[in-house]
C-alpha cells in the first residue's frame, strides 16, 4: 500500500497498511475526525464510525452503559436464551467464563479487583523479583556478542513477557513455544482478520479453535494438578478463592477462561511497547543518555513510548445506544464504534507537540493506549512494571544503542503495530 496522500487514498485495514498509519491519522484528523465505514456496523443495514480525536474515545470508553461493549451486548443474549457455556459452538473459555463472572459491568468490575488484581492489576509488585530475574537472564544471553548487535524482538521483547506470564500462570518455561502458539491462535482474527471487524474465514476459523482446543485442555491438565498440589502461582490461587461476588468458588471451565484472558492480554501489548521503544531510543537524539543518567525519568519515557507507538492502534469495541454527535458529525443509534487510540495518542488538541518525546510532559499517563474508565485494561500495571523493568536493567547494561544494519521496519498485518525483525548494536557497559 502507497502512502496516503488525500482522504480517499485512507484504509486503516488493508493489505500494507501499518506501514503508513500515522500518515493516515494527519489526514483523519485534518478531513474526517470521524470516518464512516458505510454497511460495515453490526448488522447489514448499520454503518460504523472510525473515532480518532482524543475526547471522542474517551468519553466512549468511560460510559459502558450509553457506549456498551459488543462483547458484553453478546454475553447478555447467550445469557438470555438459556444456553449452557459448553453448548455454544465456536465459544472460547474466556467468553465462556464471562457467561457468568462478568456478564455485567458490576461484574466486571468485581471480577477484576477479586481475581486478576491481586496478580496483575496493583498487586502486580508481587511478581519485581521475578521479572527482573527474567530480566537479567535475556541480556545475558546475548551482552557478550562480539560484535555487539542483537535481534532485539527474538530476543528480549517477545521472551520477556512470555517468560513473566508464564511464571506467573505456573506455567514450565520450556513450554514457552506452545503458550506462544496458542497465543498466536488467539489473536489471529487482530492479525490476519479482515476489516474493522477482524473477520476469519471459516477454514480460519477451525484451524483457530484446533489450537485453542489443545490450549484448553493444556490449562485443565494445570488445574487439576493445583487442585491436588497447590503452589504459589496464579492458578493456584484461582482454585483456592471464593469469588465474594457470587459467593462461590470457581469452576474448572471459569478458571480456564481467566487463564485464557491472561495469555491473550499479557503477552502482545508488552512486547510490541518494548521494541518500539527501542526504535524511539535510536531515533530521538538525547533520550538515551537523558534517561540512562536520570532514572526517575524512566517511567515518563515508557509512557510517551506507547502514547507516540500504540501497541494496539484500535478496536471495533463499542455499540452508540442513541443517536450521537461527534465533531458534528451524526452517528445514529446502532452504529458500531472502531476507536482509534493511536490517533487520539496523537490528537494535537489533547497533547501539545503530539510527535514530540517529552519526558516532562504533564499527566502522561494519561493516553489512550490500555483505555479508560471502568473497562481499562486489567494487566496495565504489570505491562508497565515490565516495561520499566527491563529498561533500567537494560540502561545498566549497555552505553549506547543504535539501528544495526539490515533493517527493513516492516510490520505484521492487523491491527497491532509489531515490528517483525529489529536488529541492533549496543555498546556494552563498562
Amino acid at each position: 500500500m502507497k502512502c496516503p496522500v488525500t482522504l480517499a487514498d485512507v484504509d486503516l485495514f488493508g493489505p500494507g497498511a501499518p506501514e503508513h498509519w500515522y500518515e493516515a491519522y494527519e489526514i483523519l484528523h485534518r478531513e474526517a475526525p470521524v470516518h464512516c465505514l458505510p454497511g460495515e456496523g453490526p448488522t447489514p443495514d448499520k454503518d460504523a464510525f472510525v473515532l480518532t480525536k482524543y475526547d471522542d474515545i474517551a468519553l466512549v470508553v468511560r460510559d459502558p452503559v450509553r457506549f456498551p461493549p459488543l462483547i458484553t451486548m453478546g454475553l447478555k443474549q447467550l445469557n438470555e436464551s438459556g444456553a449452557s457455556p459448553e453448548d455454544v459452538p465456536n465459544l472460547n473459555t474466556m467468553m465462556a467464563s464471562m457467561m457468568t463472572l462478568r456478564p455485567t459491568n458490576e461484574l466486571y468490575r468485581s471480577h477484576r479487583q477479586e481475581l486478576t488484581d491481586p496478580w496483575v492489576g496493583p498487586g502486580a509488585s508481587r511478581n519485581t523479583e521475578m521479572i527482573t530475574g527474567h530480566v537479567n537472564e535475556l541480556i545475558e544471553n546475548w551482552i557478550d556478542n562480539d560484535p555487539g548487535e542483537v535481534e532485539f524482538i527474538s530476543e528480549f521483547a517477545r521472551p520477556l513477557p512470555q517468560r513473566v506470564m508464564n511464571s506467573i500462570l505456573g506455567f514450565p518455561q520450556e513450554d514457552i513455544a506452545l503458550v506462544e502458539k496458542w497465543g498466536a491462535a488467539q489473536v489471529a482474527p487482530f492479525v490476519y482478520g479482515e476489516g474493522h471487524r477482524n473477520l476469519l474465514s471459516d477454514e480460519q476459523i477451525g484451524e483457530q479453535f484446533e489450537a485453542l482446543d489443545e490450549f484448553a485442555d493444556y490449562v485443565q491438565a494445570h488445574i487439576e494438578d493445583r487442585r491436588r498440589r497447590p503452589k504459589d502461582d496464579m492458578i493456584t490461587f484461582l482454585t483456592q478463592v471464593t469469588y465474594q461476588a457470587l459467593g462461590r468458588k470457581l469452576t474448572d471451565l471459569e478458571i480456564n477462561g481467566i487463564v485464557y484472558a491472561m495469555v491473550i492480554g499479557g503477552l502482545e501489548t508488552t512486547q510490541y511497547a518494548i521494541e518500539e521503544q527501542a526504535q524511539l531510543l535510536c531515533e530521538r537524539d538525547g533520550v538515551f543518555d537523558a534517561i540512562k543518567q536520570d532514572r526517575s525519568r524512566l517511567r515518563h519515557f515508557t509512557e510517551e513510548g506507547m502514547r507516540l507507538r500504540s501497541p494496539t492502534q484500535g478496536l471495533s469495541t463499542r455499540i452508540t445506544t442513541q443517536d450521537e454527535v461527534f465533531q458534528g458529525v451524526t452517528v445514529p443509534a446502532g452504529s458500531q464504534l472502531h476507536l482509534r487510540w493511536a490517533a487520539g495518542n496523537i490528537d494535537e488538541e489533547e497533547f501539545e507537540c503530539p510527535h514530540e518525546l517529552q519526558l516532562d510532559r504533564k499527566a502522561v499517563s494519561r493516553h489512550l493506549t490500555f483505555s479508560q474508565g471502568p473497562r481499562v485494561c486489567p494487566g496495565a500495571h504489570l505491562s508497565r512494571l515490565e516495561q520499566v523493568i527491563a529498561w533500567d536493567r537494560l540502561l545498566d547494561s549497555i552505553d549506547h544503542l543504535e539501528y544495526a544494519p539490515g533493517n527493513t521496519f516492516l510490520h505484521q498485518p492487523g491491527i497491532m503495530l509489531g515490528t517483525l525483525e529489529l536488529k541492533l548494536r549496543f555498546t556494552k557497559a563498562a
